[in-house]
């Protein structure tokens, strides 16, 4: 899959034609609440899935990797909740002592990409967790990437016996957005990765359309909505 600089060209042609996609709705929270990814708290009831199976392209679904996200938020925190099936299990087995581990994406993950001003097409935050717990973010810009130090937090629960892995993120609105408002309409996309080696399996909720595995196009990401502000 495309990274770092050899996805530069496909950046600037989401600059030149964005398109408005369907949205996700992050429903806001009473309070703050903690992570339990084996035992969820209600209110991620409160918010509808998107759920998605097929590849990067929008072809070969397979319900057996199928990945629901939700998303609650309230004003210093937005929530994030994978529910991941699996069928094979690949994972690094080090990190840094923080769970923070480089080049997370050559093994399982799941991601999200998140892009609070669209106006700046260019730039956008970059979230993975792997079924083990390790994690990185990233902020994406013209020309490179660099460590977000976003202060996330996140609680994971792996299902080995009925194939199944559930992720829980809580990421500061500060490493997002310097004045969040939600009334603004984000940009954003949500994807699986699964396997060591090629061919790897490259899901997308929103299909990138490129002819090769790539994340890096946001002129595919949908919509994220703030209800009930």
């Amino acid at each position: 899959m495309l990274r770092s600089n050899e996805f530069q060209e496909s950046v600037v042609r989401g600059q030149e034609s964005e398109t408005d996609g369907p949205s996700v709705v992050a429903s806001r929270l009473a309070r703050e609440m903690l992570l339990a990814a084996r035992h969820p708290a209600t209110e991620w009831q409160t918010a509808a899935p998107v759920t998605f199976c097929a590849d990067w392209q929008g072809l070969h679904p397979d319900p057996e990797r199928q990945t629901e996200v939700r998303v609650l938020w309230t004003p210093k925190t937005l929530y994030l909740r994978f529910e991941c099936r699996y069928r094979e299990l690949f994972v690094f087995e080090d990190s840094d002592a923080s769970g923070r581990r480089d080049h997370l994406w050559d093994r399982d993950v799941a991601e999200a990409f998140l892009q609070p001003d669209p106006s700046r097409a260019r730039y956008y935050r970059e979230f993975e967790v792997s079924p083990n717990g390790m994690w990185m973010d990233l902020d994406i810009f013209p020309g490179g990437l660099s460590d977000l130090t976003s202060g996330l937090a996140r609680s994971v629960w792996l299902d080995r016996e009925r194939h199944r892995w559930a992720a829980e993120l809580a990421i500061p609105m500060k490493a997002l957005s310097e004045e969040f408002d939600p009334a603004a309409v984000w940009r954003a996309n949500f994807y699986r990765v699964e396997g060591r080696q090629e061919p790897r399996f490259y899901s997308a909720w929103r299909a990138t359309g490129t002819s090769q595995p790539n994340f890096h196009v946001p002129s595919a990401f949908g919509k994220l909505r703030f209800e009930g502000r």
